[in-house]
């Protein structure tokens, strides 16, 4: 990833982000924003962030952990025709 805004915020934060992950996080925005209210995107990337962390914090890892936030995402917007 180049010096660019995401990761410049990640590093300040103290914090990493691959360039899957940033892909994989705006690929979730954009999911939300088309299968339910625009408004949702960016409360739905902070709670993935929230599962994410849990989910790291036992073990699971960064990509597995990621890719199941995505999963759950996706399960909750096809329950509501999304």
């Amino acid at each position: 990833m180049s010096a660019n805004y995401p990761e410049r915020y990640a590093e300040a934060l103290g914090l990493s982000l691959t360039d899957q992950e940033a892909d994989a996080v705006l690929d979730l925005a954009r999911v939300v924003a088309h299968g339910s209210e625009r408004r949702f995107a960016p409360l739905s990337t902070f709670l993935a962030g929230q599962f994410f962390a849990e989910l790291v914090r036992t073990g699971v890892s960064r990509e597995e952990a990621l890719t199941e936030a995505v999963a759950v995402a996706e399960r909750a917007l096809a329950a509501e025709g999304g």
